[in-house]
Parts: C-alpha cells; sequence; structure tokens
C-alpha cells in the first residue's frame, strides 16, 4: 500500500528543498519526523508538514496504525511557477528579482524493501 501527499505552490525553491528531502527518503515515518523537528532549515518545517498530511492519509485511507511500518518511499520536490518582481537600481536600470516556488510530494509504503536485481545474483 502506498500513500501520497503534495503541497503545491509552496514558497521555498526547489533546490533548497532538495537538501532537506535527501535526508530524509528511505527512513520510516518516525525517524524522519524525529529528524526534520532538529533540521535547523526553513524547508524543513514545510516538509514536516506534507509528512504529517501523508501519515494522516496512511492512517484514515488505509488504517495504518503503527508508525514504524511506514517508510518514505519517494520524496521529491519539483520546481514550480516563479513570482517575478522588478527592483529599480542607479541610473533607470531595474534588476528581477524570482521568487521561487515548488512542489513538494511524499510517498510512504508500509511494503518491505525487496532487494534490487544485483543483489539477488
Amino acid at each position: 500500500m502506498k500513500t501520497r501527499a503534495t503541497a503545491r505552490y509552496i514558497r521555498v525553491p526547489a533546490s533548497k528543498a532538495r537538501l532537506v528531502l535527501d535526508h530524509i527518503r528511505g527512513k520510516s515515518a518516525g525517524e524522519a519526523l524525529a529528524l526534520l523537528q532538529f533540521t535547523p532549515k526553513a524547508a524543513a518545517r514545510l516538509i514536516e508538514k506534507v509528512l504529517r498530511s501523508a501519515i494522516a492519509n496512511a492512517e484514515h485511507n488505509h488504517q495504518v496504525r503503527d508508525l514504524d511500518d511506514l517508510r518514505v518511499v519517494k520524496a521529491t520536490a519539483d520546481g514550480g511557477p516563479s513570482m517575478k518582481r522588478v527592483s529599480p537600481r542607479a541610473m533607470g536600470r531595474a534588476f528581477f528579482i524570482k521568487h521561487r516556488t515548488s512542489h513538494l510530494t511524499i510517498e510512504l509504503s508500509d511494503e518491505t524493501a525487496r532487494p534490487s536485481r544485483a543483489a539477488q545474483r
């Protein structure tokens, strides 16, 4: 059983969110929550909300009760639209500012990881 939660148009660049997502990918849900609570990045708070939503989806839709059964099998941050702003500069020039957004997706699964084909040979 796989459960997914998505947050779209989040005001964090995808490159900064990926730094945090790389830490929780492959970990159990409880371990990932603990790791996110002590990560000193702004993206960690937003990713924690998405992870809690994915856990709630698993509990409500698939009646999963134990957090230790759930694993983060997929965690991605895709780029969203950029908000474009203009900042005036000296001598009539203008600098363009891009406020980047991202779409965060976290997928949980309670299935045990199968060994890869290379490990089976």
